[in-house]
């Protein structure tokens, strides 16, 4: 069964530096019809203004993954880490016991977009790591590309739960096909252009439940990026 969940039934904010969608219940935005899917906590759709981000931060007993998609993301945490996450990198932290963080976008002139990405972890108290790898285009070309597991396979950053992301990129006219393992879940987000799935058109923005599918085919008329999340 593909269950659909529209761009524009997204619980939306704009506070002026940021421009936020919410696939699922997060800050001022709570549906208790959309709490979750499985191990998937929050799916934000954020874009900040030049200049402006996130000032400084707690989180606990949380696997959060960042993917940008245009701009630049600058990540300061209590950990010592100072990074700038961009287009194809993949940040992965797990907050554990706690950290604090910040995000912040460097530029003077370009807003910048990126997904925020919250994973429940498979136990609590884990000591607090980081990550970031990045993932050339060509890899995720009419393809697939595995970003994030839980043993770090094919190069991915490594999170703690039984949970994948990967990341495709659809040209016009090309078409992929994945079996989905029995039992488990799994939740498409089209991150930019138009796709089909299994026949039924999304945009930018739609998500999809997938249960007790089989299998997942996608298409594209024109071009499209998707996230695919295999969950238990």
């Amino acid at each position: 069964m593909i269950t659909l969940r529209p761009s524009h039934e997204r619980g939306h904010a704009h506070h002026g530096w940021l421009d936020t969608y919410h696939t699922f219940s997060f800050a001022d935005y709570f549906d208790p019809r959309h709490m979750g899917f499985s191990v998937l906590r929050v799916l934000n759709d954020d874009t900040v203004a030049p200049g402006m981000g996130f000032g400084t931060h707690p989180h606990a007993d949380m696997e959060i993954v960042s993917v940008v998609l245009d701009g630049e993301l600058q990540h300061r945490d209590s950990m010592g880490n100072t990074s700038v996450i961009r287009p194809g990198d993949v940040q992965r932290m797990s907050a554990g016991t706690g950290v604090r963080h910040s995000e912040f976008n460097p530029s003077p002139d370009h807003p910048v977009h990126f997904f925020q990405i919250w994973i429940l972890p498979d136990r609590k108290g884990l000591p607090p790591s980081y990550e970031q790898k990045t993932f050339p285009e060509a890899s995720k070309r009419g393809k697939l590309r595995l970003v994030a597991s839980p043993d770090g396979r094919d190069g991915s950053v490594t999170i703690h739960q039984d949970a994948r992301l990967s990341i495709a990129l659809l040209q016009a006219g090309e078409s992929l096909s994945q079996p989905l393992t029995p039992g488990r879940k799994a939740y498409l987000h089209v991150a930019r252009g138009n796709v089909l799935l299994n026949g039924q058109p999304m945009a930018a923005g739609d998500g999809a439940q997938l249960v007790d599918e089989e299998q997942l085919r996608l298409e594209t008329p024109d071009s499209g990026e998707v996230l695919l999340f295999d969950l238990p």
